[in-house]
């Protein structure tokens, strides 16, 4: 559906050019809304202008800059005093500052910035992720300031990174106003982007709907993690345990475990919790499944670490290679923001102290792996040669699809693959004298080649801990 010339709300502000904000732009562009694009980091805003992204997602670069070409899509710093635009839509950042406490004082800026500018029946959309009561309770009386009427909606975003211009076309739209009369108004203006739009009760709903999603889906994950646990400790692979526990049988339905990070899913527990801790509750599910995933990089790399240090040839310093920078491979993506692989360096840096660490990414790019502290690698053989560890840390589908065995000749003696995704089946694995493969979840049943003069045996002591014997 195109938006016609007469529709009321056709000219739209978008507040924060980051990926909600963006990705949201240039769809509303190509359906034919004419829409501004706010945006304060200087870089960000002349890339903007220049008609390249900031950021990796298939399809956006062409459909940018077709949409500036036609001139549907502009860019500001700030909003023009003679600006016409009757919708407003808030899509800032609300990160976690040090005390994992999330900051509203983003969404306070700009709520305050679209105050100054706001006329008589305008509409104001809150996209971003925010504590329960928000919208009503900080962004209202703020905007109330104006002294206008005006409309009020909360319309959280959805989208998976890589996939986000399709998604935002089909998803469900989810809309709570805070008046029968925005709750209509928003769903207006989103039946032209998507064919399905979900009314709900007020704000508050809308607000709490986004934040379960990702909290389900980061206790789904955590308990996966958990699962990954008492396999090592048993001493049988949570790959098997998994995979064959719910093939063919409908009501199991448990992911693989991994390293659980991103924009979204590292922060929106905390978001839900300590809005609802303002209320007197505390969601105990939720907050225990997120300090589990959160603990897992440093409790991971500990169990390993003592794998290694039970070969008394393992060097002292050792080179070690991070693949897969980014929070996730799949759908692919250059984002940093919540990567697991950062806690995963830490804890590496903390066990073996003396290393040599490079990186290598299928789409981040090497300034980027440089700036992470790594030696950045072009290609996959270049990270593994010579490494005596080699980590997988997301799921790209380039690393589930390498050839292991033949990399693993590249190896140094002694070298490891360390797999947190269970790309390969350990036991199919035919590797070379003095490398191993050690999945997140089989640490029991490790798959290490004995180098030429020893052995490889479980320790009796601990059936998570390999230990090296003479013949």
């Amino acid at each position: 559906m195109t938006v016609p010339d007469y529709y009321l709300d056709r000219k739209v502000c978008i507040f924060g050019m980051g990926y909600v904000g963006l990705t949201l732009a240039t769809v509303m562009a190509d359906v034919g809304f004419d829409v501004l694009g706010l945006e304060i980091r200087e870089d960000v805003l002349l890339s903007l202008l220049a008609g390249n992204p900031h950021f990796f997602e298939p399809g956006l670069t062409e459909r940018l800059r077709k949409n500036i070409e036609k001139g549907s899509m502009h860019f500001e710093k700030n909003l023009p005093a003679d600006s016409r635009t009757n919708v407003y839509i808030i899509t800032v950042g609300t990160p976690l500052d040090a005390k994992k406490k999330p900051r509203m004082d983003m969404v306070e800026s700009v709520s305050r910035e679209v105050s100054k500018h706001l006329k008589e029946g305008d509409l104001v959309v809150m996209r971003s992720t925010v504590k329960i009561g928000t919208t009503q309770n900080i962004v209202k009386p703020i905007l109330n300031a104006s002294g206008v009427s005006y409309d009020l909606a909360f319309c959280p975003e959805r989208t998976l990174e890589g996939q986000a211009l399709e998604e935002l076309r089909h998803l469900p739209q989810i809309v709570g106003g805070v008046t029968p009369q925005a709750t209509v108004r928003a769903t207006q203006l989103f039946q032209f982007i998507t064919s399905t739009v979900v009314r709900v009760r007020d704000a508050e709903t809308a607000e709490m709907i986004k934040l379960v999603d990702n909290a389900q889906r980061d206790v789904q994950f955590a308990y996966s993690n958990e699962v990954a646990r008492m396999c090592d400790a048993v001493g049988i692979s949570a790959a098997e345990v998994i995979r064959a526990g719910k093939l063919g049988y409908p009501r199991t339905n448990l992911p693989m475990p991994g390293p659980v990070g991103g924009p979204c899913l590292e922060k929106d527990s905390h978001i839900l919790a300590d809005g609802l801790r303002e209320l007197g509750i505390t969601p105990d599910i939720t907050v225990a499944a997120r300090s589990l995933n959160e603990r897992l990089p440093d409790d991971v790399v500990g169990r390993f670490a003592g794998i290694l240090r039970k070969i008394d040839n393992f060097p002292e310093h050792p080179v070690i290679s991070l693949m897969g920078i980014a929070f996730k491979g799949r759908p692919a993506t250059d984002d940093l923001r919540g990567t697991m692989a950062r806690p995963i360096f830490y804890a590496l840096q903390k066990y073996f102290p003396h290393a040599y660490f490079r990186g290598y990414d299928p789409v981040v790019s090497q300034k980027d792996i440089r700036a992470f502290g790594l030696e950045a690698c072009d290609t996959i053989e270049k990270a593994v040669k010579g490494a005596n560890l080699v980590l997988i840390l997301n799921n790209h589908a380039q690393f589930g699809s390498m050839p292991i065995e033949t990399l693993a000749g590249m190896l140094a003696r002694p070298g490891f693959f360390y797999d947190f995704w269970n790309n390969f089946v350990d036991a199919d694995l035919q590797f070379p004298a003095g490398t191993g493969y050690i999945a997140l979840g089989s640490h029991g049943i490790a798959t290490i080649t004995p180098l030429q003069e020893f052995a490889f045996s479980h320790a009796t002591e601990d059936p998570g801990v390999l230990q090296m014997e003479t013949p």
